[in-house]
């Protein structure tokens, strides 16, 4: 079941950054992502920061209809029909959340890709799953309506 929770949250219009909505920040995550990815002398990626930071873009772009959200939700699918498809038993989307939270941080990547798209996935999965999951989803929300009001 996909769940679209809005079509695109525009922050208010602040003196520094002017209005930045969740599509802008969401691209500019993944610009971020993909810098690191790609090996930059500003930005330098580890297992938990790629993870971290696709989870971020997971969430972002969940909330703004944009092509980076049929990304991330084609992202999330993968894992979802992987854990869901009837050979581990009867699991929710929490189930397939904290399963695919460990399979990113518990496991030592050796390319960094591998968490970057399971936290795509797995951002999109937490606004699906709600419960403890909706937290890391308020809160990145939150953070981003505090950088659109600058």
């Amino acid at each position: 079941m996909n769940i679209t929770l809005s079509a695109d949250v525009v922050m208010a219009a602040g003196p520094v950054l002017g209005s930045v909505g969740t599509s802008s920040l969401a691209l500019t995550s993944g610009i971020v992502l993909l810098a690191g990815l790609r090996g930059s002398n500003r930005v330098k990626l580890n297992r938990d920061k790629a993870g971290a930071l696709g989870i971020g873009l997971g969430i972002l772009s969940s909330t703004a209809d944009t092509v980076l959200s049929q990304l991330s939700e084609g992202a999330a699918q993968v894992p979802t029909s992987l854990i869901q498809g009837g050979a581990f038993g009867d699991i929710g989307m929490g189930g397939v959340a904290l399963a695919l939270t460990t399979i990113i941080f518990v496991f030592d990547w050796k390319k960094l890709i591998i968490p970057a798209f399971l936290g795509t996935g797995a951002g999109v999965i937490y606004s699906q799953a709600g419960g403890i999951w909706g937290i890391g989803q308020n809160l990145i929300l939150m953070t981003a309506g505090a950088v659109g009001a600058l």
